[in-house]
């Protein structure tokens, strides 16, 4: 038996048996590609959404994938795709990524630098007083809810990847994710942990506290200065 390249010669036969290589070494993952122009098989590109430089749209609502924890970017993409969390534009898009690929693009936006803009504060920062300041801060503990920043941390930079950052993400969007775990339209949270939070906020609250963790800027890490 003579090894021929990355073929095998099996003598008397005149066969030629290709010789197995990892996966990877022939099925890459462009996760690069994939953000501009899609996979070809229905996942349209992401920066379509989330913008070239994965800071998302704040006119739109569409959140800043940029510097977010892979596990966190994974785990969103695989539950779109499995229908535990509910979206019709991400559902069509994750249901059309292979496995790897999805762990590849969370790889790769964990990867990307902050968007120089945002780490510009644009919007007033609300007052020290204000609604939003208060339930992020200090939380509401007569009615059970804990200052968001005890899971999401200091000004909401997020924390491993069961609590995302909040800090920087367009007010839309936040409002958005709150009336979804108060309807029960999106329930992907670690022990119903938001389910139980947003039950507990008014329509002013959710804008408040939302308002106030957008206006938070960030460094070049994400992180607040």
């Amino acid at each position: 038996m003579m090894h021929i390249g990355s073929r095998t010669l099996l003598p008397g036969l005149g066969l030629f048996v290709a010789t197995a290589l990892p996966l990877g070494a022939v099925h890459a993952v462009d996760a690069a590609a994939i953000t501009t122009q899609g996979n070809g098989k229905g996942a349209a590109p992401c920066m379509a959404c989330h913008g070239a430089d994965g800071g998302g749209q704040a006119s739109a609502g569409n959140p800043r994938l940029a510097g977010l924890d892979s596990a966190y970017l994974q785990k969103q993409l695989d539950d779109f795709s499995s229908g535990t969390r509910a979206s019709p534009v991400m559902q069509a898009t994750a249901t059309a990524l292979s496995e790897d690929e999805r762990a590849a693009l969370a790889t790769y936006y964990s990867k990307l630098p902050i968007p120089p803009a945002l780490m510009k504060q644009t919007t007033p920062m609300p007052a020290v007083d204000s609604a939003g300041a208060v339930l992020a801060i200090s939380g509401r503990w007569d009615q059970q809810v804990p200052a968001c920043v005890q899971c999401h941390g200091p000004a909401g930079v997020g924390v491993g990847a069961h609590f995302p950052p909040l800090a920087g993400q367009p007010t839309a969007y936040i409002e958005a994710q709150l009336k979804a775990w108060q309807q029960g339209t999106r329930h992907n949270d670690p022990l119903q942990l938001m389910q139980h939070l947003s039950s507990a906020l008014s329509a002013q609250d959710i804008s408040a506290v939302a308002g106030w963790f957008a206006a938070q800027p960030l460094d070049a890490k994400g992180a607040t200065p």
